[in-house]
């Protein structure tokens, strides 16, 4: 899958566009294509590096804390949540991942989408932006 990577911690650095090996699920988690993502504070500042020491990640590493998509799998565990099903969620820290096409996010962590909501969010949009 094609994602935006950290390769090394570095105020202002810039994210690489790469290939990534696609996510592995675990009994509790809940696969998702993501279809749209945030960029939001929390992201510049891990790039940077200001959080390392709370919050671990090992370059390189996806960042995007924010996302709605759609469900492709589910763990062995999961019955909220089935294919098909729209979500939106945060994940946990060191979970963080959604500026890629697919995450793994614990099934704790999703929400599904409100049936209140247009169908706008369905339309995938891929917006590029320096942090």
């Amino acid at each position: 899958m094609k994602a935006f990577v950290v390769n090394k911690y570095k105020k202002k650095g810039a994210l690489r566009l790469t290939e990534m090996p696609d996510p592995v699920i675990g009994a509790n988690d809940v696969l998702v294509r993501i279809h749209a993502t945030a960029i939001n504070l929390l992201d510049s500042k891990l790039r940077d590096g200001e959080f390392k020491l709370f919050v671990p990640y090992r370059p390189p590493f996806i960042l995007g804390q924010d996302l709605a998509g759609t469900v492709v799998r589910v763990g062995a565990n999961v019955r909220k949540f089935k294919a098909g099903d729209e979500v939106y969620a945060r994940p946990r820290d060191l979970r963080a991942g959604t500026f890629a096409e697919m995450i793994a996010v614990d099934a704790a962590d999703l929400a599904l989408k409100p049936t209140s909501l247009s169908g706008l969010a369905r339309k995938r949009r891929v917006v590029t932006r320096s942090l």
